[in-house]
């Protein structure tokens, strides 16, 4: 049987200002079965100058994956994943928007901007924690993701 905590870990960035979510979705990624480094941003400007690796954030490593937030401090979701998927170097990184809306015009515009995929916050604690492990089942098991370029 394949042991994925001895695989190369898969680098995931979340873009959350939510502390509650934040401490939740790292204590699921840790306690999973998939290697895995989750960076976290906690707001959309901090995130646009980690994918672009500017000011403190030269030294980061290009995620595997990105977990979005839409209503998010200083710069919204939605300008977020537009300005990744408008850029050359990141459009190819798969965005999976995590958010409590849902606003059909806000699902309708992320997958007009290419996300990736569309969750819904549970409110719930134990539905929260399977839609994370559900994530990691899928997109860290199952999808084959793309070859980061450094």
């Amino acid at each position: 049987m394949f042991n994925y905590k001895s695989a190369k870990p898969i680098n995931i960035l979340l873009v959350e200002d939510n502390p509650a979510d934040i401490r939740l979705t790292r204590e699921v990624f840790k306690d999973g079965k998939i290697n895995n480094i989750l960076n976290v941003v906690m707001d959309g400007e901090e995130a646009l100058l980690y994918l672009k690796k500017l000011d403190k954030y030269l030294s980061a490593e290009t995620p595997d994956l990105i977990l979005l937030d839409l209503n998010l401090p200083k710069k919204d979701g939605r300008e977020v994943l537009e300005e990744i998927k408008a850029d050359y170097n990141l459009k190819l990184i798969p965005v999976i928007i995590l958010t409590t809306s849902s606003a059909e015009k806000d699902i309708i515009a992320t997958y007009t901007h290419h996300a990736n995929c569309y969750i819904m916050k549970p409110v719930d604690l134990g539905q929260f924690v399977s839609v994370i492990r559900c994530i990691e089942e899928f997109w860290l098991s199952i999808v084959k993701l793309p070859k980061k370029e450094e």
